[in-house]
């Protein structure tokens, strides 16, 4: 356990890259163990939650659809703040931008901006419900970047459903 908890903390051993004044400030923040679980519980609870309300009140009439945007995107929003308690922000950032998944966190990213530009400032329903499909697409690609070979199965899969 002690070995996750290093692991999780950022204090893993491995090579740092200079200690600039991001990862001082990172550094300075760093919460206990048992307070960044209960941090990304909490998060991730709220993020899952107000995405399964947003489900349920897509079929409300006349305001459901920019309720479900809304709610959907911050529920997104939430679970991937989630990942930041338990690493930090300064190490989710460095991952999400990492190489292997750089395309998949700008398409999440332009996904939830469309997302909520379609339901609030255009009020497009068609487009806002696109844009809300895109999302979990994304969400889900950027997901399974975390996973060894888990993109190369899911392609392997659908070349053979093809």
């Amino acid at each position: 356990m002690d070995k996750l908890k290093q692991v999780l903390s950022g204090q893993d051993g491995g090579s740092s890259d200079g200690g600039g004044i991001l990862e001082t400030a990172n550094q300075a923040s760093s919460l206990a163990w048992g307070t960044r679980m209960k941090g990304f519980l909490i998060c991730f609870i709220l993020g899952a939650l107000c995405s399964i309300l947003a489900t349920c009140l897509l079929w409300l009439p006349g305001f459901g659809l920019p309720v479900f945007a809304g709610l959907y995107t911050f529920g997104n929003i939430c679970a991937l703040a989630s990942t930041m308690f338990l690493i930090g922000p300064l190490r989710q950032l460095k991952n999400m931008c990492a190489k292997v998944r750089a395309l998949a966190t700008t398409a999440m990213l332009v996904c939830l901006v469309l997302t909520l530009c379609a339901a609030f400032w255009w009020k497009n329903n068609g487009l806002a419900l696109l844009f809300c499909v895109l999302q979990f697409l994304a969400f889900t690609w950027y997901g399974l970047s975390y996973i060894p070979f888990a993109r190369d199965a899911v392609l392997k899969l659908f070349s053979l459903c093809i």
